[in-house]
């Protein structure tokens, strides 16, 4: 501080110190004018002067050249040292300045400070119309906007030139008529003021309003003016207002609002555009025109034109006329427009086109002309085209149609009485008219049908037929080919065929006749047995399928024309006689039907009534036909049929049939049949187990079943373990009471009682006799002491995976346990669960098994489980380490939740009653913070989804406060900065009251020292110069601080020293400055005659430095390195303040230590006064 005092005792000498008496004064410009920008009506003063100036002469320059008092609006006082300029002109504006001159002496001075003084133009001011319209209807708005870009200015109105009481509804540079009427209808200007000076500017540009009395009504057009008009053409509705601008247009359709505000609507014609239409015009909020005259317009379909052909056909022929017609209905003013396959029809192509197109003529067809035919009419004078009519097919055939000619009944001959038609075809095109002829002659009958309705012999001969037509001219085909008619005088007889052809018939054959007529056809014949008739059918073929007895008599045929209904005579009889085929007897040479390998076996085969010698046989063993081999043959007919050595190959089902030699294909019914069993293998009996397990349980008894299912005859043998045990002929063996001696594997056999042929052994059945199990009881619950609405499970099983094919049965303190609302059981009983415990469900459990399969195996009794339930809910204790009431920000602390009772608790934790996260019965925070204060809980729950919970501990209250902080403070004073190379530190811990000990890190290593407060840097120790921290110990708490802020010692000593080299320096050069003056103003003498100028202060005083505004702030500098040499921020916050108490700017915490020890040894009254 006291560098910067000295500085300023520097500065105000050398601005306080006074020129030779030699030099010539400089003079000094004021101006007496407030302002140096003026317009054309102010006036400027000048002043040009200098201490003693008495007998001195001024000379005033603007811009470099003298100002002469020749201009009116200059005046320049006697001496010249005042200069006004009145109502100044631009030509006024420049810099002025001036000089002195002493006549007596003839010295001039130097030119003056210089002013600038310029002038301006009045502003002219630029008016706008705010509104959107200038031309306006009554009570619209108008708002006018003056512009002077200043906002000193103040603004008048003006309508045709005259100020007229407008003020009222000016509002600074604005004018708002809200509400106007034809009175204030004019050309509007406006003119700015500012009244602190009396200037006016000049008049604004002029902006017209036009008022209307009336508002006008809107015109609706449209183009083009038909109507009605058709969906698809376009018409332009136009709505005009004749004066003003701005409108918005609105339109109605049928009363009802569209969706469009432009001024002309164009519309595209659909059904849905069909109606009456209006529009008027609005603009702003309060304005809109009457509503137009309403404009109709209908919208009908466009037409489909119809086509149609004069004549009644469109297929034709080579050298026929055709005339397509083309109309729209009720209109008339359609050109028509003629197109075959899509194309264009031209007159070329054609014989002719009616006058508007609305007929199309060919006289004589071709090829050309045919194809699809289609038209669409065009209005006359509008874009308005149809659409295609329905197309109409001309098809011009190549040649003439063929006419063919049919017969109905298209009998070859024909009887008398019968009744015959023909009929004449042409396949294509229609409305033809028909001529018959009858060998060449024509005959009267003009339709295409030409009938007899009962023939004679005179009706024979050769009939034809010819097709013609016509429009304007006739069109006749060939002839068609000619059709023979042949009349038989006499009726036929028709001849009747049998096949078989004998009277005896087996009952099942069939027997076919054939009824024939042989001249001409159409025939239906029938089948006459014993006068009656039975069938019909026109081939004549009759079937009788499976004869009868009902099937005997005799049989006739005749036929009948199926159209004409002509009868002949009955054919000659046939007679017939049914009887039942027989069916053999099949039997057993051979006494017996089941036989081994070796034997010899023969069946017989024979008709009744001694009729076997017209028989042959066929045999068949399972009903597939038995060949002769070597081991099988048969006798002359195959009535015998012999096994001379059976094998297994031979057993099966024997049976035999007939078929009558005379009739193959009269065959018998096969005959009953015989089973013949040849055992090709050694049986081997069934042996069944009851009860079919292998497990068997002490107690239990067993059945086994012994039975061969071949044949009958046999004795039983039960075989244990290869013994033979016992024998009987029933096949049936019991164990009873089972227990460990009978555990092996049982077999059977049998023998025949006669034969002694023996079986094979049965297959074994292997039991084992084990001890009942007894079940096993577990608690599925992990705990058995429980709190009341607690859920309990117990588990009932037995061991290997069995459980499953037992169920159980529970038991409390010996007693059965019952389901009820609290106590279930699942499908086996397998689980006992008890959903919410209670007092009375405290006691001993148990539990035994029953096999699902042998439910008389019932198991001993489980070790029991002992149920203990609670009275009350457990108590929750929480406890903390360590116990302080009061914790510091880093501290670690635990919580630890304990309950007194029981097992498998999880824990929940709180926090001023909210849950926290943490899990587990301790609940530790490493590094506590303030955030952490508040009251502490926990709580206990166990179960599934924490079915059970305790109530909450009581809580514990956690208080966290923020740990001391540790300063450090370098005590080396300037005094010692060249008598020592050591930095002395000192550590410190703020806002505490225990007792500290103190260590110490430098580059974040602890210094391996005994704690202090204070520590001593030194080039040997830090030869780096390093950054030092320190922190704060005690044996009380906290037991430590936080860091302090670190100190960087690098160049702090070399910095100092420069620093009091510098001051040194300028110290001494102000006190020879100071003596050298002093000197100067004791001894100096002045010359004679020569004016003195007063006497000015050597020195100023405080009070007259702070009342100056022209002094300047002396700079400070020092020295530094690079690194330090950048400004603070603290430096460019708070900025440096020229006054007596001014400190050195702080750039780093070093300088802040440097800076803090001066400020003790600061002047309390700095400032140099003077010496009066």
């Amino acid at each position: 501080m006291w560098l910067v005092k000295v500085l300023s005792v520097i500065y105000f000498t050398a601005c306080a110190a006074q020129d030779s008496p030699d030099e010539p004064p400089v003079p000094s410009l004021q101006q007496h004018s407030e302002r140096s920008d003026v317009f054309p009506s102010e006036s400027v003063e000048l002043s040009c002067s200098f201490p003693g100036s008495s007998g001195w002469t001024f000379a005033w320059y603007r811009d470099a050249q003298r100002v002469r008092d020749t201009d009116p609006n200059v005046y320049i006082s006697p001496q010249g040292s005042n200069l006004k300029i009145t109502a100044a002109p631009q030509t006024s504006s420049g810099t002025y300045s001036c000089e002195a001159h002493l006549t007596s002496t003839g010295v001039t001075t130097s030119r003056s400070n210089s002013v600038k003084i310029t002038v301006h133009d009045p502003p002219e001011p630029s008016l706008k119309l705010l509104s959107s319209w200038p031309d306006v209807f009554e009570n619209e708005t108008v708002v006018f906007r003056c512009d002077v870009h200043s906002p000193d200015w103040t603004i008048s109105w003006y309508r045709d030139g005259n100020k007229d009481d407008l003020a009222m509804l000016a509002e600074g540079s604005f004018l708002n008529i809200t509400w106007i009427d034809y009175s204030y209808e004019g050309d509007y200007t406006c003119k700015a003021h500012l009244e602190s000076r009396r200037v006016n500017s000049k008049i604004s540009n002029t902006v017209a309003v036009t008022v209307y009395d009336n508002v006008p009504t809107a015109k609706l057009t449209k183009v083009p003016d038909f109507n009605p008009m058709f969906v698809g053409e376009t018409v332009n509705l136009e709505c005009k207002v004749p004066v003003s601008s701005g409108w918005k247009y609105q339109w109605y359709k049928n009363g009802i609002e569209l969706h469009t505000t432009k001024e002309s609507n164009r519309v595209k014609l659909s059904f849905s555009d069909h109606g009456t239409y209006q529009c008027r015009a609005a603009r702003g909020e309060i304005t809109s025109t009457d509503f137009s005259e309403e404009i109709k317009q209908d919208v009908l379909e466009i037409p489909v034109p119809s086509l149609k052909s004069t004549a009644p056909w469109l297929d034709v022929f080579p050298t026929e006329s055709v005339e397509l017609g083309c109309a729209m209905d009720g209109a008339a003013d359609w050109v028509y427009t003629w197109y075959k396959h899509g194309h264009e029809v031209q007159a070329g192509d054609v014989d002719s086109l009616g006058s508007n197109g609305a007929t199309l003529s060919i006289r004589s067809a071709s090829a050309k002309h045919r194809g699809q035919y289609s038209c669409r009419g065009q209005l006359n004078n509008r874009p308005v085209s149809s659409n295609f009519s329905a197309g109409l097919t001309l098809n011009v055939y190549d040649e003439k149609p063929s006419v063919t000619l049919t017969q109905d009944p298209q009998y070859s001959v024909m009887f008398p009485g019968e009744s015959v038609s023909f009929r004449c075809n042409i396949s294509v095109s229609s409305v033809w008219k028909y001529m018959w002829f009858k060998d060449g002659v024509p005959l009267n009958e003009p339709g295409h049908t030409y009938s007899l309705n009962s023939v004679e012999t005179a009706n024979r001969g050769s009939y034809s037929c010819q097709a013609h037509r016509s429009v304007d001219k006739p069109f006749l085909t060939d002839s068609s080919p000619a059709i023979r008619l042949e009349v038989q005088g006499t009726q036929p007889k028709p001849l009747m065929t049998q096949v078989p052809d004998v009277q005896k018939v087996y009952t099942g054959e069939s027997v076919s006749f054939k009824c024939k007529v042989e001249l001409s056809s159409g025939w239906r014949y029938h089948l006459i047995k014993d006068g009656k008739q039975l069938l019909n059918n026109d081939g004549g073929s009759f079937d009788i399928r499976d004869a009868n007895s009902f099937d005997d008599g005799t049989y006739k045929c005749s036929a009948t024309r199926d159209i004409t209904m002509y009868n002949t005579s009955h054919s000659d009889g046939r007679t017939i006689h049914v009887s039942e085929i027989p069916v053999p007897s099949l039997t057993s040479v051979t006494p017996w039907l089941d036989v081994f390998p070796g034997e010899s076996v023969t069946f017989g085969c024979g008709m009744a009534a001694g009729l076997t010698a017209d028989w042959t046989f066929s045999w068949f063993k399972d009903k597939k036909p038995v060949q002769a081999d070597r081991a099988t043959s048969f006798d002359s007919n195959a009535a015998t049929l012999s096994i001379s050595s059976a094998s297994a190959s031979h057993g099966g089902q024997y049976s035999c049939l007939g078929k009558l030699k005379s009739r193959p294909v009269v065959t018998s019914n096969l005959s009953h049949a015989l089973t013949l069993d040849v055992h090709g293998t050694q049986p081997k009996p069934l042996m069944t187990q009851v009860p079919d397990v292998q497990k068997v349980y002490t107690g239990e008894s067993v059945s086994f079943k012994c039975k061969v299912e071949l044949s009958s005859g046999w004795r039983y043998h039960l075989i244990k373990d290869g013994k033979q045990l016992l024998n009987n002929d029933g096949g049936s063996f019991d164990i009873r009471d089972a227990n460990s001696f009978d555990d092996g594997t049982y077999k059977c056999s049998a023998t025949r009682d006669i034969t002694m042929y023996n079986t094979s052994h049965s297959d074994g059945r292997t039991i084992h006799v084990s001890e009942i199990p007894v079940p096993s009881l577990t608690s599925v619950t992990p705990w058995l002491d429980v709190f009341p609405g607690e859920s309990v499970t117990f588990g009932c099983g037995m061991a290997a995976g069995l459980t499953a094919d037992w169920t159980f049965s529970w038991f409390k303190d010996k007693k059965p346990v019952q389901a009820d609302r609290a106590t279930s059981f699942d499908s086996n009983a397998a689980t006992l669960s008890i959903s919410s415990a209670s007092a009375s469900h405290g006691g001993q459990y148990s539990c035994l098994g029953k096999l699902k399969s042998r439910p008389v195996v019932t198991s001993n009794l489980s070790h029991a489980l002992t149920l203990d339930v609670h009275d009350e809910k457990p108590r929750v204790t929480l406890m903390q380490s360590p116990t302080h009431n009061v914790m510091h920000t880093g501290d670690p602390v635990s919580f630890s939740c304990h309950i007194n009772v029981s097992s498998g608790w999880e824990h929940l934790w709180f926090k001023d009653g909210q849950s926290l996260t943490a899990s587990g019965n301790n609940h530790t925070i490493e590094a506590v913070e303030t955030k952490h204060t508040g009251s502490y809980q926990c709580q206990a729950k166990r179960g599934k989804d924490g079915h059970f919970s305790s109530d909450r501990s009581p809580a514990v209250r956690l208080d966290v406060k923020e740990r001391p902080q540790a300063g450090i403070t370098l005590l080396t004073g300037w005094s010692e900065v060249f008598s020592t190379d050591s930095l002395v530190l000192k550590c410190e811990v703020h806002e505490s009251q225990g007792v500290w000990n103190y260590t110490w890190f430098k580059a974040e290593q602890q210094l391996s020292l005994p704690p202090s407060a204070k520590h001593t840097v030194t080039p040997q120790n830090d030869p780096e110069q390093s950054q030092y921290t320190c922190r704060g110990i005690s044996t009380g708490r906290p037991s430590y601080s936080r860091f302090s802020d670190s100190l960087q010692t690098r160049n702090l000593l070399l910095k100092r020293r420069v620093l009091l080299s510098i001051s040194g320096c300028i110290f001494f050069g102000i006190i020879a400055v100071l003596l050298g003056c002093i000197f100067l103003r004791l001894f100096r003498k002045p010359a004679d005659g020569e004016d003195r100028p007063a006497e000015a202060e050597l020195f100023i005083t405080m009070a007259q430095l702070r009342e100056r505004d022209d002094a300047t702030c002396p700079m400070v500098q020092y020295l530094t390195d690079a690194e330090l040499n950048a400004p603070s921020k603290e430096a460019d916050e708070n900025g440096t303040i020229c006054s007596e108490t001014t400190q050195l700017p702080i750039t780093s915490p070093e300088e802040q230590v440097v800076t803090s020890e001066s400020e003790d040894a600061t002047e309390k009254n700095g400032g140099l006064i003077s010496f009066k």
